[in-house]
């Protein structure tokens, strides 16, 4: 059966890998440059919409069905992306506006994704043994995240852009028919009452989220005080308001809120967030870092990422089998963030004459935090809570790690425009400045290479400049969580020798093949 959680896992983080890695020969053959960063948000839209729903699905109805869903939808999303613009539509030449609409599709699937393995291990396996199992889904995750730039480059380079999307159907395929077969799970009653206004509520604050940092100070959407960023923040906050007593009155709300008054539950949460904050938005410069200043092609800077990946895959194993052998957890947190911080301060220490060593070592510090802090924070949410409510803690940990991204890029990409701004007027003048700006700063070598000595020089210690105080930042957000998590509450894991006094649901008879 494990195989067939890894096969899930790999299609989830696989995806993104690639896609963005053809995402430029994509642009190029539909014409549709304006709307690229559509692709992207459609696919983190309709991720991020859905995690709650699946996560709460799975626990009112029975996980292996509803996960089998999500796959399913999401292999029907791969193979209509893969058609987009094609004769198969007609040949209309709106084959963007079809990606986008695929993209979303596809998302609705991923979000299921994610949340229901780690649900699916938290209903095969007790607590105490759960922290191996994480771990190895934690390394295939690092390998996912190696392997995708270099399968999306081959597909780019060799194989049509369409293959991109393609790819899923064969793993996606072998995952099915083995989680069909394999995977032995208790069924549950059906006579449930769906909290559908809740979702509709908590689907319209979601979105206007997504979209406030998806939009908001980026080129191809919105100033900040924009009326439409304003109007999406209202939105939000409304739907937040409107929510709370919905869920309060609801049978079966589809967010519980008395996990909330879980003290782990809410602390993690709240690290997850953290978490994705400081390193989804910080990380996602390096590439820009490693291409632009420090000239690595973009293969390359997949493969210079692997010190980092490597770093979190040898300790997300051992955590996991530290935890089944002592059964404490509460270490781990703490000493992953502070690891965490020192990685962001030195990654802000960085400049032009940065070498690909250095950086290596910055990143595999980096790495070591993220392997003591990534699963171990979604094994303290699930112990957290009762049984019937694991599918809402996995989902819950995802989405705020996934929220956290998000306004992490946004407020990250802020930081970055505006110092590059500032410094390229300082550095080459105002004229020079509001040309390379109004590029975008999408400066590859070739392009460099043509820029008189001084500009150049100018504009490479600008950008990493730039993209060290994005890094010096995110300091501030990663302290946090260390602080943090010195307040989470050592609860003994069930299945282990202490958890015989617990007052909590029993773990259910499987069979884990």
């Amino acid at each position: 059966m494990l195989p067939g959680l890894v096969l899930a896992i790999m299609l989830a983080m696989l995806d993104n890998m690639i896609v963005g890695t053809a995402m430029p020969r994509i642009v190029a053959e539909l014409n549709g440059l304006e709307y690229f960063t559509w692709v992207t948000t459609a696919y983190v839209l309709g991720t991020t919409v859905s995690t709650p729903i699946w996560g709460k699905l799975g626990d009112l109805y029975g996980r292996k069905n509803i996960f089998l869903g999500s796959i399913v939808l999401f292999l029907i999303g791969s193979a209509l992306c893969g058609m987009a613009g094609s004769a198969m539509f007609g040949g209309t030449g709106d084959g963007m506006t079809e990606l986008i609409a695929f993209r979303a599709l596809q998302g609705l699937g991923a979000g299921g994704l994610m949340v229901n393995v780690m649900a699916i291990i938290g209903d095969l396996v007790p607590p105490r043994e759960r922290g191996q199992y994480q771990g190895i889904m934690a390394a295939m995750m690092s390998l996912a995240m190696i392997a995708g730039p270099l399968v999306g480059g081959f597909i780019t380079d060799h194989l049509n852009w369409r293959w991109a999307f393609y790819v899923n159907l064969p793993l996606g395929g072998v995952a099915l028919l083995w989680l069909i077969a394999k995977l032995h799970l208790p069924k549950k009653r059906t006579e449930h009452r769906i909290d559908w206004l809740g979702a509709g509520v908590l689907t319209v604050g979601i979105t206007a989220l997504v979209l406030i940092t998806s939009w908001g100070g980026q080129a191809h959407g919105y100033a900040w005080g924009s009326w439409q960023i304003i109007l999406l923040a209202v939105l939000a906050v409304v739907s937040l308001a409107v929510f709370l007593p919905i869920e309060k009155r609801a049978a079966e709300p589809i967010m519980p809120l008395h996990v909330f008054r879980n003290r782990n539950f809410s602390l993690t949460s709240l690290i997850g967030f953290l978490l994705g904050f400081a390193m989804f938005g910080a990380i996602s410069f390096m590439p820009l870092f490693q291409q632009t200043v420090q000239g690595a092609s973009a293969t390359n800077s997949g493969l210079l990422l692997l010190p980092m990946m490597g770093a979190m895959m040898v300790v997300s194993l051992f955590v996991g089998r530290a935890i089944t052998k002592t059964g404490k957890y509460k270490i781990y947190p703490v000493i992953g963030g502070a690891i965490m911080a020192v990685g962001m301060w030195l990654l802000s220490l960085q400049d032009v004459n940065t070498s690909t060593f250095q950086t290596g070592v910055f990143i595999a510090v980096l790495g070591l935090g993220m392997g003591f802090l990534m699963q171990t924070s979604m094994l303290i949410a699930q112990n957290s809570v009762e049984q019937r409510d694991l599918g809402v803690a996995s989902s819950a940990s995802t989405f705020f790690r996934s929220i956290g991204g998000s306004f992490g890029i946004s407020l990250f990409g802020a930081i970055f425009n505006n110092h590059l701004t500032a410094s390229l007027t300082e550095k080459i003048g105002p004229q020079a400045a509001a040309a390379v700006t109004a590029s975008g700063g999408q400066m590859n070598s070739a392009a460099l290479d043509q820029l008189p000595p001084q500009i150049k020089g100018g504009f490479l210690e600008s950008l990493a400049g730039s993209i060290s105080s994005v890094f010096g930042w995110a300091v501030l957000f990663a302290v946090l969580v260390p602080v943090l998590a010195l307040f989470i509450k050592e609860i003994p894991l069930r299945g282990g020798p202490t958890s015989a006094s617990e007052d909590r649901e029993p773990v259910p008879a499987v069979a884990f093949e």
